[in-house]
């Protein structure tokens, strides 16, 4: 049985992202799994990294609880919007103020080498956008989706990182969701 957490990144909960972040939820329910949810909207914190890595700001009691969820997860699901080509603010202060040296990485002393503290965990981006996903990677370099998963899940040793993209949201219908949903459970049935 896998433990996984669900990362819904959308800051508003009548969003699609919502509805596909419960189908893989659902989904991986029925395979048996155990599932927990991070909804980074509901978090009370401040997503600035005021001082950098210079200086250590103290992580919110809504920040701490998430971290317990990622470190006793196997399986992280992210599931947001992709937006001018990156991901909403709020999911990128939350990865800012969590993802830090001695929590998600260690720079080794006098070295351009790191500990990846993060290794033995697995990943699955699903994003929406406005666009198709190919017309995103061929024409822009999948920019969010190489921020996720290369700059900061693989550099903290998250191995392997799946990516499925839903495009175009804006002229779907009611069929087409669906289907989309549909997919979504199924995966999150099978844990992929």
């Amino acid at each position: 049985m896998k433990n996984i957490v669900v990362i819904n990144g959308h800051p508003d909960k009548e969003s699609f992202c919502f509805a596909l972040a419960e189908a893989w939820r659902s989904g991986a329910l029925e395979s048996g799994a155990e599932v927990k949810e991070i909804i980074i909207r509901d978090l009370t914190f401040n997503p600035n990294l005021q001082f950098g890595y210079r200086k250590r700001t103290e992580l919110e009691p809504d920040l701490l609880q998430a971290w317990e969820k990622i470190k006793w997860a196997d399986h992280l699901v992210w599931v947001h919007p992709v937006w001018w080509g990156g991901m909403p603010a709020m999911m990128k202060g939350f990865i800012d103020r969590l993802f830090l040296p001695s929590m998600a990485f260690q720079y080794r002393e006098n070295s351009v080498w790191w500990d990846k503290l993060l290794a033995g965990k697995s990943a699955h981006i699903i994003t929406t956008m406005d666009q198709p996903g190919w017309y995103y990677w061929l024409m822009y370099g999948r920019p969010s989706i190489n921020q996720l998963k290369v700059s900061t899940l693989e550099f903290c040793g998250v191995k392997p990182v799946k990516v499925t993209t839903f495009g175009i949201i804006r002229t779907s219908n009611a069929e087409q969701r669906e289907n989309w949903l549909k997919k979504t459970r199924e995966m999150g049935r099978k844990l992929k």
